[in-house]
């Protein structure tokens, strides 16, 4: 029925179907968002509105629950950092996710620690990550020349696809080989955490990519300058073979100053070289993720790049302005370190044995596959390119 808004003139109303209202009386209360009339709330929304807890209240309730989770992770770091100044051989990722593995197993934490650990397994490491852009400048990586770049851009690609493929063949889910595939072809430990936090794979997929990678990049020190003797191969050419096949930046230094003369330069840029491919190959699967993920709630919450890539290669240009002192450089790492090694603990939490052995051998036979493959690859190349 039309509502007829013509006023009649004898009685000073309005017609309408759900009665009249003289206009002399007072307007009732406009519960339809009229601009001119007041918002009138109920008792329980004012008093909701008033017990909501402000940004910074929220803030202090975060730190509050982190704080006994981040306090025991700050106490396993300074240890494992103490224990690396006089082993400086051996990786803190691998003894810090080794010591959150046993924790988990041998004892039961208590849950007030769950939010300080989820905290460093998650924040801590994509900042960890982002500044492992200090330890790189694009003016050294494009010194290495376009020869030398294509090898190592060849040597992510294959090395990836490659590793995918061995993957599938051994019945491996694909997050499993994801992980594996990426740390073995990019740098390591790190690589493998950063494409956790765009692919979000099982804990005990993630530790046990994090392990193969730490395991087979500490054989490679001692294998690749006893086999580079053995073939004659030329301090350059060793050293970027280290570079393009030894898989974290730790282990490229040992491998490299085990070599000897210019090897270590150049394995070190070289494997830097590797990181900065880190990039792009996330951006590649945050894409994909997007596209999986289209018609889903969580596709909105996938970004394109991640954040901290962005801060990664914006941490790479800064270096390579030169702008920093070398005084600050040194403090930068060790925070690095630092905050890497506290993820990789707070991951290592994450792990039970039971899970362990339902994952099974398939992934140790990756990963020998992989090794055999990424290196093989690094070697021809570092062999055309001199």
């Amino acid at each position: 029925m039309r509502l007829d808004p013509t006023p009649d003139p004898r009685h000073g109303q309005f017609r309408g179907p759900a009665g009249t209202r003289d206009t002399n009386d007072p307007a009732p209360a406009d519960v339809t968002g009229s601009a001119n009339a007041p918002r009138v709330q109920s008792p329980a929304a004012v008093a909701a509105s008033a017990a909501k807890p402000s940004p910074r209240s929220r803030s202090l309730s975060e730190l509050a629950e982190c704080w006994p989770g981040l306090a025991l992770t700050a106490v396993v770091v300074a240890f494992v950092l103490l224990i690396c100044r006089w082993l400086p051989t051996v990786s803190p990722l691998l003894i810090a996710i080794v010591i959150g593995a046993v924790m988990a197993n041998v004892v039961t934490l208590p849950p007030r620690l769950k939010p300080g650990l989820q905290f460093s397994s998650k924040r801590l490491l994509r900042v960890g990550v982002a500044l492992l852009g200090m330890q790189l400048t694009f003016s050294d990586i494009l010194g290495l020349g376009p020869a030398a770049i294509t090898v190592v851009v060849m040597i992510v690609a294959l090395g990836i696809g490659g590793t995918m493929l061995m993957g599938r063949m051994l019945g491996l889910s694909w997050t499993q080989r994801l992980l594996i595939a990426c740390g073995f072809s990019i740098c390591g430990a790190a690589a493998a955490a950063a494409v956790d936090g765009v692919v979000d794979a099982e804990d005990e997929e993630l530790v046990t990519a994090i392990a193969l990678v730490v395991v087979f990049g500490t054989i490679l020190i001692g294998v690749i300058p006893l086999l580079s003797h053995v073939m004659g191969l030329s301090d350059e050419t060793a050293g970027m073979w280290a570079g393009g096949a030894v898989h974290e930046v730790a282990q490229v230094v040992a491998t490299g100053g085990a070599l000897g003369g210019a090897a270590l330069t150049v394995a070190v840029i070289v494997k830097l070289a590797r990181v900065v491919l880190l990039a792009p190959v996330l951006a590649v699967l945050g894409w994909r993720a997007r596209r999986r993920d289209r018609d889903r709630a969580s596709a909105r919450t996938v970004p394109l790049v991640p954040l901290f890539v962005v801060a990664f290669l914006l941490c790479a240009a800064v270096r390579t302005t030169g702008i920093l002192p070398a005084g600050v450089l040194g403090p930068i790492k060790l925070a690095q370190t630092a905050l890497l090694t506290a993820a990789m603990f707070a991951l290592g939490t994450g792990v039970h044995i039971a899970a362990l052995r339902r994952v099974g051998p398939r992934p140790l036979v990756l990963a020998t596959l992989s090794t055999v493959w990424v290196s093989s690859i690094a070697l021809v190349g570092a062999v055309l390119t001199q």
